[in-house]
């Protein structure tokens, strides 16, 4: 026989209370939040899975934000490899000019501003730092300033202030790939071309400076071979950095396919179902308001009222 009394009816109707008010904020954290939990222990099974697909996530987004950078950096570079090569192709096509009219008069002025932009493509930067100086990224890796620089008497490798350090990168897990280029590799030929002419404008069958001569044609034609294979050998050294920009970004589209599954698959786990929960709310406020109103029917039924 259970024994009936105020005192245990009120701690019956009290924890009833506590237990729906608990039950609401739950629920409420849940439509608030739009999570199941706000830490591993609210996920109990699953938290070792949780814990291991956050991690997998971490890593992926870390190479994700890494290679959009290396992205950029190879865009730069691009720009840069194809402004050497074009300034070797207008080299060409001047020579070619010069030799169709037969005069030199603007040859070397012409000459003198694409050794210019050639030089300002070896010494580009990207976030400030040089792109072509190996490990020596705050060293401008290309010194010579005017054509005229490489005729002083310094060999050509006195010009180049890189050293032999280049960048490889890790894309993903099993991907690697070389990056970084040196100024010296790309234009030792091309300063050499360069000192060649300006040598022979300063020789005694120089200067161009009117109709061409005999000595100053024929030296013209053998310069010709010479820049087209020169810009050729830039043409490809801007094609194989392309290749490389090609794998990244093939990498990267997989990379992000694989950051949005795996945070479908976490989000699986703690997102938390909308409906369910706005419904679990709207039953747990019920189940308050019910508590509440038992316990004010309790206090009026209180053994009180019946002894007066």
């Amino acid at each position: 026989m259970n024994r009936v009394s105020t005192g245990g009816s009120y701690s019956a109707v009290l924890t009833n209370i506590m237990a729906a008010q608990q039950s609401q904020t739950d629920a409420g954290d849940r439509v608030a939040t739009q999570k199941n939990g706000t830490n591993l222990k609210d996920y109990a099974r699953n938290a070792e899975i949780l814990t291991s697909m956050r991690a997998v996530d971490t890593r992926l987004q870390g190479y994700t934000d890494n290679n959009a950078r290396l992205v950029d950096k190879l865009t730069t570079q691009d720009f840069a490899l194809n402004q050497v090569a074009s300034s070797a192709d207008s080299v060409r096509q001047t020579i070619a000019d010069a030799l169709a009219s037969g005069r030199g008069d603007t040859l070397m002025q012409d000459l003198q501003g694409f050794f210019g932009n050639a030089v300002e493509g070896l010494n580009a930067r990207y976030g400030g730092k040089y792109l072509f100086a190996g490990g020596q990224i705050d060293t401008q890796p290309v010194s010579a300033q005017i054509m005229a620089d490489l005729t002083n008497g310094q060999p050509i490798s006195s010009f180049f202030h890189n050293d032999t350090y280049t960048v490889d990168a890790k894309v993903d897990d099993s991907t690697t790939v070389k990056t970084g280029l040196l100024a010296d590799g790309l234009g030792t030929d091309l300063l050499t071309s360069f000192q060649t002419i300006q040598t022979f404008q300063q020789s005694g069958a120089g200067p161009f400076n009117g109709i061409l001569t005999d000595a100053q044609k024929t030296f013209l034609e053998g310069q010709l071979s010479s820049w087209s294979t020169l810009h050729q050998n830039l043409v490809n050294n801007a094609a194989r950095n392309g290749m490389v920009q090609t794998r990244v970004d093939n990498v990267q589209k997989d990379l992000t396919n694989r950051v949005t599954s795996i945070k479908g698959m976490i989000g699986g786990i703690t997102d938390a179902d909308m409906t369910k929960a706005a419904s679990d709310l709207q039953q747990a406020q019920l189940a308050v308001q019910a508590a509440a109103q038992v316990f004010v029917t309790l206090k009026d039924t209180s053994l009180l009222n019946f002894i007066k």
